[in-house]
């Protein structure tokens, strides 16, 4: 009997530990992941690879759309874990979340466009504190918080541009209206800024109708407020339109009404999206820049910077090409805008 029991016992020591090595707990690896963030690069917490937070004004749209695919590339290319994550609206209060979400994530760095400079202060100021590096891109921060701030062109030459290509196609003079984003994009305010300086002094007759339209980056609300615009100023000649969802709405209300020959429409849009607009003249010319390259820049430069390497002036970036820096070692140029239009946006694939 003793023998017996003997055995029973050892039989069921075994079975118990068969069963703690294979059903104890889940499986990490099943339950990894969060949510609205894509990323790249492998696992933050793995190994000593650094990670790098690329925050757009928001997900969704097709612009950030190409910038987060250039991000995830440069980071599959140069080894690091890139977190692409933002708001699902141009929201600043939403924005905030996400940053404070990253800084208890500890990333290493932050490259943020913020929807309201101001309002974004704070947390980043919090996050440099933390000992992240902070950066901006697309739009400007306050620069009191950012190591380094990556712009697609200059600024002065963007704006201005935009109302040369305007005037190109209403004329020297008329009336015209100005859609925008949203009225508290640092990017959008300063190129509305340099060009309507540059209007006003080389373009005295032309003749703004009512103060800048915004349509919060939805291209339904952009639609709807051309509309009102349309019907409100039967003698407007030309729209400039700002963020790259504004121009579409714009056009898709003057392809409406029939008035692709009467009301020129110029503005910052993918070739792509405008492809359809661009055909019928709905839009005459979209300016813009490769969102690939500018989010793949973004990545390359926050690594530049956490590996102690100078970002320096003429610097060649792989993918990219050479970039300006300006003497406050701060603002870095990705290079010039390039014009869409009916005859050469299908050369383009973003």
């Amino acid at each position: 009997m003793l023998g017996l029991v003997m055995t029973f016992a050892l039989f069921l020591a075994a079975c118990g530990s068969n069963n703690s090595a294979g059903g104890g707990q889940d499986n990490p690896a099943e339950t990894a992941g969060s949510a609205n963030t894509s990323s790249s690069g492998g696992d933050s917490a793995a190994g000593d690879k650094l990670t790098i937070a690329v925050v757009p004004k928001l997900v969704g749209i097709p612009y950030f759309n190409a910038s987060e695919a250039g991000a995830v590339k440069a980071g599959e290319e140069l080894g690091v874990n890139v977190i692409y994550t933002g708001p699902t609206q141009a929201d600043a209060a939403q924005q905030v979340k996400v940053i404070e979400d990253l800084i208890s994530k500890q990333v290493d760095a932050i490259a943020v466009a913020p929807n309201d400079a101001a309002a974004l202060t704070p947390v980043l100021k919090k996050a440099k504190d933390a000992g992240i590096l902070v950066m901006d891109w697309d739009t400007h921060a306050d620069r009191s918080v950012v190591e380094l701030s990556v712009n697609q062109i200059d600024n002065q030459m963007f704006g201005e541009h935009i109302i040369d290509r305007l005037v190109e196609h209403m004329g020297d003079s008329g009336e015209y209206a100005i859609v925008t984003g949203g009225l508290s994009a640092s990017n959008l305010n300063t190129w509305i800024d340099f060009g309507q300086s540059y209007a006003k002094e080389k373009y005295p007759n032309l003749k703004l109708v009512t103060e800048r339209i915004p349509s919060d980056e939805k291209q339904q609300v952009a639609y709807q407020k051309t509309l009102e615009i349309l019907k409100a100023y039967p003698d407007l000649k030309g729209i400039a339109a700002y963020s790259t969802v504004a121009p579409l709405g714009a056009a898709q209300a003057v392809q409406e009404k029939g008035l692709q020959n009467t009301v020129a429409v110029v503005g910052t849009a993918l070739p792509t999206d405008s492809g359809p607009f661009l055909e019928d003249g709905s839009l005459d010319v979209a300016v813009l820049w490769d969102p690939a390259k500018l989010g793949y820049l973004t990545v390359y430069l926050a690594k530049e910077l956490l590996e102690g390497r100078a970002v320096t002036d003429g610097m060649d970036v792989p993918n990219v090409g050479k970039i300006t820096v300006a003497s406050d070692g701060i603002t870095v140029v990705m290079g010039p805008p390039s014009d869409f239009t009916k005859d050469n946006y299908k050369d383009f694939d973003f």
